[in-house]
């Protein structure tokens, strides 16, 4: 089930009816607050007869004494003509004040109960709008556990805008919530509706005998006199004036009838399973007889209007950065189709370029989403572009297309696929190879091979562009320019300057952390917050492509600081190697899951070598837990490029890193960060035996000689890298 589009569609066209059950629901759970504070909670144990007996000689004319859902009591009867309803101390007797059933006004309960409809009409769309209130809650708890990466992390650091954030923290609050009160008001819809019966019968034809003499005492009532208030529902007086009447008790157990002058009880009736249930889901849904638990209810309320708005701006913000393919020729008419499987709607962009350069190419071109896949009598080929989500999740609204490409059968049309990852994750590209396998099953042929493009790489799709003109036997020019998020100007505040190699000059570079308010920020405007390891891409001068830095730093730091080197011809590096403190440089923020540190692991291994070192920086700077953290560091000259050296030390000093270990390969005896590792194999082992997390950061070959390493310090453990990977201990950031 596409759980996503559920949600999205249910929260759009009930968020309105939602947010006004729950305000009215919040208003509502004051009731049980009110009543809890306007009369002390009766005894338990106190027995019926006594306190009958009690309010009788307070109040002559009372006819019907209850007990409260809050615990309090209240007597109603008649002084003369007047009514009386008042509330009773329950120890002395005492009459208190006047009782009120509730201080809200009555078109706030028909809002909640019925929308202000009248009849069954009403009871009947209150009653339909609970059931979608489950689906939409069910579908909101399995999308967060999704986002959060299982039921253990749903309490983790939540990453993401101002509106995402605010979206899942107020749906760990509400959508537990949201999903029993949803439940419980269909049950008691059920019973009002009568759908589920609650009576356990007729009501018995009973009458006291009138020959026995004067009425008997309360305290002479066996019933009455064995139970206790905190059984008590009601008790219902014999009218005085009626010998025949009998006394009517109703209890949690059951309700029974009561001879006035023998005492017998003349008939019992028990409580049924519905009454037990509509019992508690009254209780669970409105707090009656418990007002902490109104009260956590009422806050529950008041946190859909913040669930409600922040949807609302994650979709209206995700309309804002929908892709809108030009020049889509009908299906039908079609000669070149492309399908898009996108969690993000990064793909698109790809999709977007692609198409527009087949139209340029003199070809008609239709492009649509994957789960509408299709090869029609007019295609001469098909193009699929599919992201993989997550460790190896399709996206979302994709999640059936490889049944419908199962269904489809072979033909003779190329289908060729491109894959979208992150080789962070040990899945990499995983469904897009899983879709490869799918078509390849059903004998379609492939104009190219599967091509998996990491980080969405721009260099990577230009190359496959220029394999595939090649294959098509045609100029095919693909102007492919990625869908920046909105940029933010960052000043720099200050830079320390490595000397390094004469054409490879470094730079720690930090940057101010442009605060926005925090409307801004609910609107997805600004830089939005970040934490060492996530990435910064920087937007040089005249250059629609970004460049992606490791940051060093998180937003709680206060600043916003990368090490950059320059590399030979690099643009983006040689602007921001030329800036000086006062200057600003464009720039937004991608977020790094695979790679940024959470969880509690026992240790951690931090590996890395030149520049690679700026995030492990990052992570020792905030390792305010002290979790003991071993950095193996290599780079060429300790005198040129030993980066964030003077904070390492001191960082030791403070017990954020346990150990460092460091190794140069411009000096003499000196060497590569591999040759650490293995020198250190046993503690290494030990560490990684006990569950140290690792992470890697630097160019790849290095973080290949790292895995080789490690690959043979754990076969006695039984384990490796891959293993490490797939536990989620194991993750690199390399270039």
């Amino acid at each position: 089930m596409n759980w996503k589009a559920v949600h999205r569609w249910l929260g759009l066209s009930l968020g309105t009816v939602a947010l006004v059950l729950g305000l009215s629901g919040a208003l509502l759970a004051l009731d049980p607050v009110q009543e809890a504070w306007q009369a002390p909670t009766a005894p338990a144990d106190l027995p019926v007869a006594t306190l009958v007996q009690q309010v009788q000689q307070a109040m002559p004319g009372v006819e019907e004494i209850r007990r409260l859902p809050s615990g309090a009591v209240a007597a109603f009867g008649f002084d003369g003509d007047q009514a009386q309803a008042r509330y009773v101390d329950a120890t002395s007797g005492q009459l208190l004040g006047n009782y009120q059933p509730s201080s809200m006004p009555r078109w706030v309960k028909n809002l909640h109960r019925a929308l202000l409809l009248l009849g069954d009409g009403g009871r009947w769309g209150a009653a339909a709008t609970a059931l979608a209130m489950v689906l939409l809650s069910i579908s909101g708890l399995v999308l967060l556990v999704r986002r959060m990466g299982g039921w253990r992390h749903v309490a983790g650091r939540v990453r993401g805008t101002l509106a995402q954030r605010l979206h899942v923290l107020a749906g760990r609050v509400v959508l537990a919530l949201l999903l029993l009160s949803s439940i419980t008001a269909l049950t008691m819809s059920a019973s009002t509706l009568g759908l589920l019966e609650l009576e356990a019968g007729p009501e018995p034809d009973v009458v006291s005998s009138a020959s026995t003499g004067a009425d008997l005492a309360p305290a002479q009532l066996p019933l009455l006199r064995d139970l206790g208030v905190g059984d008590l529902h009601r008790v219902n007086l014999p009218d005085a004036g009626d010998p025949t009447d009998t006394w009517q008790v109703a209890t949690t157990r059951g309700q029974g009838w009561i001879d006035r002058h023998s005492g017998d009880t003349l008939a019992w009736q028990e409580a049924t399973l519905a009454q037990r249930l509509d019992d508690w889901a009254r209780v669970l849904h409105t707090g009656e007889s418990a007002w902490p638990w109104a009260v956590v209810m009422g806050l529950a309320g008041l946190c859909v209007l913040l669930f409600w708005a922040s949807g609302v701006l994650i979709w209206w913000q995700g309309r804002r950065n929908a892709v809108h393919i030009a020049d889509n020729s009908r299906l039908q008419q079609a000669e070149v189709l492309i399908f898009v499987a996108s969690e993000g709607g990064s793909t698109w962009g790809f999709a977007q370029a692609l198409h527009a350069a087949l139209v340029r190419a003199g070809r008609r071109v239709h492009s649509s989403a994957l789960e509408h896949f299709q090869i029609t009598p007019t295609a001469q080929q098909v193009f699929i572009l599919a992201a993989t989500h997550g460790d190896g999740q399709p996206p979302a609204h994709a999640c059936h297309a490889l049944e419908r490409i199962a269904a489809q059968g072979g033909s003779g049309v190329p289908v060729t696929v491109l894959g979208f990852g992150d080789r962070q994750y040990p899945a990499f590209c995983a469904y897009a190879q899983a879709v490869e396998q799918a078509l390849r099953a059903q004998g379609h042929a492939s104009l190219l091979p599967l091509e998996l493009i990491h980080q969405q790489s721009a260099q990577q799709f230009a190359r496959w562009g220029e394999a595939l003109a090649q294959a098509l036997g045609q100029p095919l020019a693909i102007d492919y320019r990625p869908r920046l998020p909105a940029t933010t100007a960052l000043t720099l505040v200050e830079r320390r300057d490595y000397p390094g190699q004469a054409d490879r000059p470094t730079a720690i570079l930090r940057f101010a952390w442009p605060r926005q308010p925090w409307f801004a920020r609910l609107l997805g405007c600004g830089l939005g917050r970040f934490e060492a390891g996530d990435l910064v891409g920087i937007v040089p001068p005249g250059n629609a492509v970004a460049r992606y830095y490791s940051l060093a730093s998180g937003s709680a730091d206060g600043f916003l600081e990368i090490c950059v080197r320059q590399w030979p011809g690099g643009v983006c590096s040689a602007h921001l190697l030329g800036l000086k403190p006062g200057d600003s440089t464009q720039a937004f923020i991608r977020a790094n899951p695979g790679f940024t540190l959470s969880g509690r692991p026992p240790s951690v291994l931090l590996i890395g070598a030149g520049t690679g070192v700026a995030p492990l920086a990052g992570f020792i700077r905030r390792n305010d837990e002290r979790t003991p953290m071993h950095l193996y560091f290599g780079a060429r000259d300790p005198a040129t490029d030993y980066y964030f050296g003077s904070e390492i030390a001191r960082w030791q000093a403070e017990q954020r890193v346990a150990s460092v270990n460091t190794i140069f390969s411009r000096v003499p005896g000196g060497g590569y960060v591999q040759e650490i590792l293995q020198r250190d194999a046993e503690r290494l082992r030990k560490l990684l035996a006990a569950g140290a997390a690792v992470r890697v950061c630097g160019s790849r070959p290095m973080a290949q000689g790292v895995g080789e390493v490690l690959d043979a310090l754990l076969a006695p453990l039984g384990l490796d890298v891959n293993a490490l990977k797939a536990k989620g201990r194991y993750a690199e950031d390399l270039f």
